[in-house]
C-alpha cells in the first residue's frame, strides 16, 4: 500500500491464504468431543480435550505470529489500521453487551423477582415456608447454608491491584509515546505481574468460598450471580494478562514505535474494560 502525506490509494493489504482458520476449527470440534465424552465417562474424552487445546494454543501462537509479521514487515497501512481499531472497538462493544446480560440477570433476581415472590406470600408458603425476600437469598428449598463474600479483604485488594495496573500500563504507554523504552518495559512488567497477582489472590478467594463459607455454584441465586460474573472477568483478566505478556515480548524485542503501536493501545483498550467492569462488579456484586 502506498500512503502519502497521510492519504492513501485505492489499493488494500490482503494476507495470504492461511491454514489457521481450519486449524482453529479442528481445535474446537475436538475440544468439543473431549469434552462430550469427558463427561459421559468416555476414556478418550479428556485426551481428545487436551489435544484441542493443545491444537488451539498452537493456532494462536501461529496466526498472532503472522499478523506480528506482516505488521512489522509494514504492510498495513492507514486502512487497515483504521479497519484494526474499529474491529477492536467492536469486540469491546461485544463484551460489553456480553456483561451486561449477566448484570441484568443480577438485577432482575434482585430488584425484581426476589421481591415479587416475597409480595405474593399466600403462594409461596405453599411451596416454600421458610422463603424470605433478602438479598442475598437462599433460593431454593434445598440450598445448603452459606456466607455472603463479604467486600472489604481479598476483593477490596484486587480492586486496588487493578486500579494500581491501569495506572501502570497508562505509565508504560506515555514511556512509549516520549521514546523512554525502558519505561514501556517496565510499566509492562509490573501491569503484568499485577493481572497474576489478581488471579492468584481470586483463586484463593474462590477456595475459601467453596471450602469455608459453603458458597458455590450451587448456592442459590446468589451463588450463581457470584461466581458467573466473577468467573467470567477473571476469564478476562487471564485473557489480558496474556495479551499485554505477548506485547511485553515484543516490546524487549524492539517491535512498536510511537508513530505505530496499535497493538500495544489494542492490549490498553482491552486492560482499561476489564478494570471498569470490575469496579461495577465490586460496587453491585460485593459491595451493596
Amino acid at each position: 500500500m502506498n500512503v502519502e502525506n497521510g492519504v492513501h490509494d485505492a489499493h488494500y493489504f490482503v494476507p495470504a491464504p492461511s491454514r489457521w482458520p481450519i486449524v482453529g476449527s479442528i481445535a474446537l470440534f475436538c475440544m468439543a468431543m473431549g469434552a462430550a465424552f469427558a463427561m459421559n465417562s468416555v476414556g478418550a474424552g479428556k485426551w481428545l480435550l487436551i489435544a484441542g487445546f493443545a491444537i488451539l494454543l498452537w493456532m494462536i501462537v501461529g496466526w498472532f505470529g503472522d499478523v506480528i509479521k506482516e505488521a512489522q514487515a509494514g504492510d498495513y497501512g492507514l486502512q487497515v489500521d483504521h479497519s484494526l481499531r474499529w474491529g477492536m472497538s467492536w469486540f469491546i462493544f461485544s463484551e460489553v453487551m456480553f456483561f451486561a446480560a449477566f448484570f441484568g440477570a443480577l438485577f432482575y433476581t434482585r430488584v425484581i423477582s426476589v421481591p415479587e415472590i416475597g409480595y405474593f406470600s399466600d403462594t409461596h408458603d405453599l411451596l416454600w415456608s421458610s422463603f424470605q425476600a433478602v438479598w442475598p437469598a437462599a433460593t431454593g428449598p434445598k440450598v445448603d447454608a452459606y456466607t455472603a463474600m463479604e467486600a472489604f479483604g481479598l476483593p477490596a485488594i484486587n480492586t486496588a491491584i487493578l486500579l494500581t495496573s491501569g495506572a501502570t500500563l497508562t505509565w508504560a504507554h506515555w514511556g512509549l509515546v516520549e521514546g523512554r523504552r525502558g519505561q514501556l518495559k517496565l510499566g509492562l512488567a509490573i501491569t503484568v505481574l499485577l493481572g497474576c497477582l489478581f488471579l492468584t489472590f481470586q483463586a484463593i478467594e474462590y477456595h475459601h468460598a467453596w471450602t469455608e463459607m459453603g458458597l458455590n455454584l450451587g448456592s442459590g441465586a446468589y451463588g450463581a450471580t457470584f461466581f458467573m460474573l466473577t468467573g467470567f472477568h477473571g476469564m478476562h483478566v487471564l485473557v489480558g494478562t496474556i495479551m499485554l505478556s505477548t506485547m511485553l515480548g515484543r516490546a524487549l524485542k524492539g517491535h512498536f514505535t510511537k508513530e505505530h503501536h496499535f497493538g500495544f493501545e489494542a492490549a490498553a483498550w482491552y486492560w482499561h474494560f476489564v478494570d471498569v467492569v470490575w469496579l461495577i462488579l465490586f460496587v453491585f456484586v460485593y459491595w451493596l
